[in-house]
């Protein structure tokens, strides 16, 4: 939530195009088409992050591994659109780039639980999600116990990756 004055505003994306809106910086490309183009990613990025949520809360192996090829599918898609040279679109960051930082930001923690195969032979998301791993701006969005407090998050949930997480903590 962005609180601007009395209002509040809500939601993700709306907020960014707020801040896009009235800041002197805009991180959406100027060309309309590009602009929408990018709006398009952002709803994908939401899409995916529905799809994090059921992967996390799976509660058994096949709903588990029906999330996990929903992920992979998904992530093939933007594996053939990303130029993650470094960024989304090419040099500049942009407004894509700051919602899948913390998309990739999961996966830093789901990485160590297992491979799942999701971002297996994606080698430009690969790419991407290093340059947004050392963007300072990406990295202190969130506290240094994020890793910690996910894992936390995760064990609480009762869920297929809840239960594979506590036999690798084992």
């Amino acid at each position: 939530m962005l609180l601007v004055g009395d209002a509040a505003i809500f939601e993700s994306a709306v907020i960014l195009e707020y801040l896009e809106e009235t800041q002197p910086k805009p991180l959406h490309p100027a060309d309309p088409l590009r602009r929408a183009e990018h709006r398009a990613w952002i709803e994908f990025a939401s899409a995916v992050l529905n799809d994090i949520a059921g992967f996390y809360a799976a509660p058994n192996e096949a709903a588990f591994k029906a999330k996990a090829s929903q992920l992979e599918q998904r992530f093939a898609r933007l594996e053939a659109r990303v130029a993650a040279s470094p960024w989304f679109d090419g040099a500049t960051f942009s407004l894509v780039d700051a919602v899948f930082g913390p998309v990739f930001r999961y996966f830093d923690v789901f990485d160590e639980i297992a491979d799942f195969g999701i971002l297996a032979g994606k080698p430009k998301l690969a790419r991407w999600r290093k340059s947004l791993a050392a963007r300072p701006s990406v990295r202190n969005a969130v506290s240094a116990d994020y890793p910690a407090l996910l894992r936390d998050f995760l064990g609480r949930r009762n869920s297929w990756l809840s239960g594979l997480q506590a036999r690798t903590a084992a």
